[in-house]
């Protein structure tokens, strides 16, 4: 019966069944009180042998002593295999208790290897990034080195030379070439901006380098060195100095023009208006820096064929100018060959002939017969002509044209270019 008992309690012991278990330990609890109710049954029948002078040992009392004896045994045997089986179900609650643990601890880990798993993907991605951008910032570290040199050749040179260099191809103030349609304004010119800087406007020394680094990348079609140099420059001169400042005005102008040579034309047309509109409360609606604002919105309208836009804009900086430096100033003649393409690309022919005569008397004027820009406004008025179909206005004007050049070039023209001044005679269609 015990022994079958014991098999039950650790069945249920090892299967962890709780109501089992209090059971097992109401059982023990009532094997010890079995135990001791044997304990004092067997003194009492050692008791009543020993008051006996004479026994047998078949006796009744030896008999029931020793089945009480027995019974005691047994009982011993199964509380101390009762204990076992309660010690066996501690250990195993505690086994059970730490494999919980473990799969606790399993599990952490696996999170912690996919979450390294994702960081190393991570890192991976970045370093392939990184390895990306180690070429463009040598690149650039190689760019800052450069203008930090042109910063010195700056602060070395004479004043006259510093003047020179920074108008070499100015960005800031562009005007296009005499004998180009508006659709083609995109070459700078040095007196453009020493005009503007005898007019009281004048490149700033901080921006001098960065503004000729910029030319030299866009001239040579590196648009993608010369835009974020202009846009580091304009991220910083905002931060430094807020976002109205004139300098900032200057770097939007220089970045308008950079996108103007791409053919960003709204990109461009947005910069330009930014600009202009901080020129206009920074220094004054007549100052020379809005004029060339104005010029470049002109030219950049006429690329886009909007002659009818950029004309009034081209009046407005051709007043500034005047105002400025005066109405017969070669940069008014340059305002003036602007004005007058625009005007052409609109037929306006009869306006045409009259600004491109007004610049043709400044420059001959005030630069001499010989000078480049003389023989150019003489070419355009003459293309002028001939489109109205006034041919011998344009046939003298192109005799005055050869002929002063072969004079410039190899002395007096009689009997020599006699004939190839014939050549060029215009006869009708």
């Amino acid at each position: 019966m015990y022994k079958n008992l014991f098999k039950m309690i650790l069945y249920f012991l090892l299967y962890g069944d709780s109501e089992i278990l209090c059971s097992t330990q109401q059982v023990i609890a009532g094997l010890e009180a079995l135990r001791g109710e044997n304990h004092s049954l067997l003194e009492s029948l050692q008791g009543a042998l020993e008051s006996r002078v004479e026994s047998s040992s078949g006796s009744v009392e030896q008999e029931k002593s020793g089945i009480v004896q027995q019974s005691l045994e047994r009982i011993e045997l199964g509380l101390s295999e009762a204990q076992v089986m309660m010690a066996l179900s501690a250990h195993l609650g505690s086994l059970e208790a730490e494999k919980q643990k473990l799969r606790a601890q399993v599990r952490r880990l696996c999170q912690e290897n996919q979450w390294l798993r994702d960081e190393l993907a991570n890192a991976q991605q970045r370093l392939q990034d990184t390895e990306q951008q180690v070429v463009t910032l040598e690149e650039q570290n190689r760019h800052l080195q450069f203008m930090s040199t042109m910063r010195k050749y700056d602060q070395d040179e004479p004043p006259d030379e510093k003047q020179n260099f920074s108008n070499k191809g100015s960005l800031d103030d562009l005007f296009p070439a005499d004998d180009e349609e508006p659709s083609q304004m995109s070459q700078p010119h040095s007196s453009a901006a020493a005009a503007a800087q005898q007019g009281g406007y004048e490149i700033p020394a901080r921006l001098r380098t960065l503004h000729n680094l910029v030319i030299q990348y866009a001239s040579q079609g590196r648009y993608e060195v010369a835009v974020p140099l202009c846009k580091q420059a304009l991220e910083d001169l905002e931060k430094s100095s807020g976002h109205t400042h004139p300098d900032v005005a200057t770097m939007l102008n220089i970045l308008a023009l950079v996108y103007r040579d791409q053919n960003k034309y709204k990109e461009a047309a947005n910069l330009l208006n930014d600009a202009l509109a901080i020129r206009e409360k920074t220094l004054g609606m007549d100052h020379p820096a809005v004029a060339a604002t104005l010029n470049n919105l002109a030219v950049l309208y006429g690329k886009r064929g909007k002659y009818k836009e950029a004309e009034p804009l081209c009046k407005r900086a051709l007043e500034i100018r005047e105002k400025v430096l005066g109405t017969d100033h070669p940069d008014v003649a340059k305002q003036l060959n602007n004005l007058a393409l625009l005007c052409q690309n609109q037929g306006k022919y009869q306006e045409v002939e009259q600004y491109y005569e007004r610049a043709l008397h400044i420059y001959q004027s005030k630069l001499g017969p010989d000078d480049a820009n003389v023989a150019k406004t003489k070419n355009n008025l003459a293309s002028c002509y001939l489109k109205q179909g006034k041919y011998r206005q344009a046939e003298a004007l192109y005799k005055e044209i050869l002929t002063r050049a072969h004079e410039k070039e190899f002395g007096s023209v009689e009997g020599t270019v006699t004939c190839y001044l014939h050549a060029v005679s215009l006869v009708p269609a």
